[in-house]
């Protein structure tokens, strides 16, 4: 289902296979140089190709976010766990070039994504994040996310453990 969303400049629509050069970008420099995804070595571009066709087959929504014609960030979100009984759960991602954060992109992603979830009568929606991450911990805060779990020290990245701490949106 194409699906435009659009807010202060910011547009979001879903994501095509020549978006995946800014996604892979995105991806490299989260892994590489933050704790935002706990990986070791970033996916080699190509598999974005499959990731991306995978992900529309299976009807969950990758979408990016447009500035003036240039992409600006992305957003994605899945079945939050692969047993049956979480299918009305999803965990998003989402991801912002460095030069367009601070610029309500998150923010238009994100409901974008809510919007999509609730439509598909989703239930919660979880987001997972790195303890340290306290910009996007207050980001979902002001998204209404509440903060079910801080799990301390299940990740390990950068030679030091990680916390992570769960949040959650009733979407129904």
């Amino acid at each position: 289902m194409a699906t435009a969303y659009a807010t202060n400049a910011v547009t979001v629509r879903d994501c095509t296979p020549a978006d995946l050069d800014v996604v892979h970008a995105l991806h490299v420099d989260a892994v590489l140089h933050s704790t935002v995804i706990w990986q070791e070595e970033p996916h080699p571009r190509a598999w974005f190709d499959t990731w991306l066709a995978e992900r529309q087959a299976d009807g969950w929504p990758v979408v990016v976010a447009e500035v003036d014609g240039v992409v600006a960030g992305y957003a994605s979100y899945s079945q939050w766990r692969p047993h049956p009984g979480y299918r009305h759960t999803v965990e998003h991602s989402v991801y912002v070039v460095q030069g367009f954060r601070g610029r309500g992109v998150a923010s238009t992603l994100m409901g974008a994504l809510v919007t999509r979830a609730t439509a598909e009568g989703r239930h919660v929606m979880i987001a997972g994040i790195c303890s340290t991450n306290t910009g996007s911990i207050a980001l979902h805060e002001r998204l209404g996310f509440e903060t079910v779990a801080v799990v301390p020290e299940v990740g390990r990245k950068f030679d030091r453990w990680l916390d992570l701490t769960l949040m959650r949106l009733p979407l129904t």
